[in-house]
């Protein structure tokens, strides 16, 4: 049965997938880059409006995420993490470039910087959930959403206590190595 990625395509990892929009970025293919646009562009703004706070700033940040892109796909290195996480940490410098050619205070650039710090966690900690495998994601679900406690999470999925225990442990495992290697880079 062909490998299903968490965005639907059958057939490719998103590994694979990575290697393979990069090689065709740096080739010069522009179709590569529509396909990188389409697929994380709204990711990107509504990382840069979290971050910004102003509409027009968001776009200017997404045009200048993929102008880089466009420029440099060079730049993007798989074996240190998805283009998405790359993605995401072009779009934290660049939000942070505009914080710097706006005119704030200290207070107020501080207060925008820790914004910008817990969008970024908030980003990781959604993708790391979108991520997972769907018996995780749905245990969690049940947990952290739905209020259910293991037992009744057990019920509803129709596996064993010790099961359901073992399923949040390591959901919530892979949650805080995301959260910590995330603080680690932005140190």
């Amino acid at each position: 049965m062909p490998n299903e990625t968490p965005d639907g395509t059958a057939g490719t990892t998103r590994p694979h997938r990575d290697h393979g929009i990069r090689w065709r970025l740096v080739r010069g293919e522009q179709s590569a880059l529509a396909e990188l646009y389409d697929g994380h562009a709204s990711v990107v703004r509504g990382l840069a409006h979290r971050f910004l706070d102003d509409e027009d700033a968001a776009d200017r940040v997404v045009a200048e995420v993929f102008a880089e892109v466009w420029a440099d796909p060079g730049a993007y290195e798989p074996e240190r993490g998805s283009l998405r996480s790359w993605l995401t940490e072009l779009t934290r410098r660049r939000a942070l470039r505009h914080l710097d050619e706006s005119s704030l205070g200290p207070r107020a650039r501080a207060r925008l910087e820790e914004r910008i710090r817990a969008a970024s966690a908030a980003a990781r900690a959604d993708h790391m959930v979108t991520a997972m495998p769907g018996s995780l994601r749905t245990v969690l679900e049940l947990a952290y959403v739905g209020r259910r406690d293991y037992r009744e999470a057990a019920a509803e999925l129709g596996v064993s206590e010790d099961e359901t225990r073992r399923r949040l442990r390591l959901g919530l495992q892979l949650l805080s190595a995301a959260a910590q290697n995330g603080s680690e880079k932005a140190s």
